[in-house]
């Protein structure tokens, strides 16, 4: 593992639980942008003590110490990303798979001057920025279909 995460929990001022851990291990070494379900489906049988409900409060808590992010890119869904650098998200509509966009980081950098374009008082938070299309790999196989 590259990466200690307990020291990485605790500097955000998170406990380490074992449980704690392994969402965030997963976080950190999938980046397939999963949901809550996705989750609980690869956890659960090493873990068969967490639960659903522990996991949302652990997204949660990891997202008020910006450890991740969650995303909207489809109704009814949150996903979530550990990877909190600049970077946009694009979604195949033909195999449903969510990719991470760095062509976008001059783009996503512009946000920070949105918070001019609000009315005294208001403050920005957060800006997401999600596109839609068809993947290189979906095009591909079209093509050849």
């Amino acid at each position: 593992m590259a990466e200690n995460y307990h020291t990485i929990l605790t500097s955000a001022g998170i406990r380490p639980s074992v449980q704690r851990v392994a969402v965030y291990a997963y976080l950190r070494e999938h980046q397939n942008h999963p949901t809550v379900e996705t989750l609980f489906s690869a956890l659960s049988p090493e873990y068969p003590t967490l639960s659903r409900t522990t996991i949302y409060n652990t997204l949660r808590l990891f997202e008020e110490k910006h450890l991740v992010q969650s995303i909207q890119i489809e109704d009814g869904k949150t996903r979530y990303d550990s990877d909190m650098s600049g970077h946009i998200h694009f979604k195949c509509i033909r195999c449903g798979t969510i990719f991470d966009n760095f062509i976008g980081e001059k783009l996503y950098d512009s946000y920070a001057h949105y918070d001019k374009l609000l009315p005294p008082g208001f403050s920005m938070t957060k800006v997401q920025t999600n596109l839609w299309g068809i993947c290189a790999d979906c095009a591909a196989a079209s093509a050849t279909a």
